[in-house]
């Protein structure tokens, strides 16, 4: 699934960045990540303002409300993907703790912007832990449970905004490790 070229939050140009933008990460396999994020962040030209970067994907602040994540490397492909599927397949009573995706398109994904951090202590690192254990018992395999990766929602549930490299078997979502050459 590759995702649609039109959006209700983007405007037309933000598309038309972003893909020329995609068009140039398939020819480019030689570059360190501060190199793709150096790039990204130069050549995307978005009129949004840079919130973060990880190994695939550069995150943009959407009129401080959504997350707009564009590939930065061919992998982000599938990290999106996966976020779009696991947040479209999760059963309903588990919706609540990923962070809703709002479009996805080719080579971007826009979310909800979440920036209440979970506290570093005791009570909600249990609470973590029995979100995973909550996920597993319903098919989704958890790979990225991190304080960084997490955010409080409204209500005071673990959330996750960056879910891109867990699986669900059942529905065919699979997240496979690049093996190391």
């Amino acid at each position: 699934m590759s995702g649609s070229n039109q959006s209700y939050i983007l405007s037309n140009d933000d598309i038309k960045q972003i893909n020329s933008w995609v068009n140039k990460i398939r020819i480019m396999d030689h570059l360190s990540r501060k190199q793709w994020i150096d790039k990204a962040k130069n050549e995307l030209r978005l009129k949004y303002k840079v919130i973060g970067a990880g190994r695939n994907r550069i995150v943009f602040d959407v009129n401080n409300k959504y997350a707009l994540k564009v590939v930065i490397t061919k992998r982000g492909f599938i990290n999106n993907e996966i976020e779009f599927k696991i947040y479209k397949h999760c059963p309903d009573h588990l919706k609540k703790h990923f962070v809703p995706v709002r479009e996805f398109g080719f080579g971007w994904i826009i979310m909800d912007k979440m920036e209440k951090k979970v506290p570093r202590n005791s009570y909600y690192k249990r609470k973590k832990e029995e979100l995973k254990e909550k996920l597993r018992k319903n098919g989704i395999e958890p790979k990225d449970v991190k304080w960084v990766n997490s955010a409080l929602s409204k209500s005071g549930e673990i959330t996750v905004f960056d879910y891109g490299n867990f699986s669900m078997p059942s529905k065919g979502i699979i997240y496979k490790k690049k093996r190391k050459k």
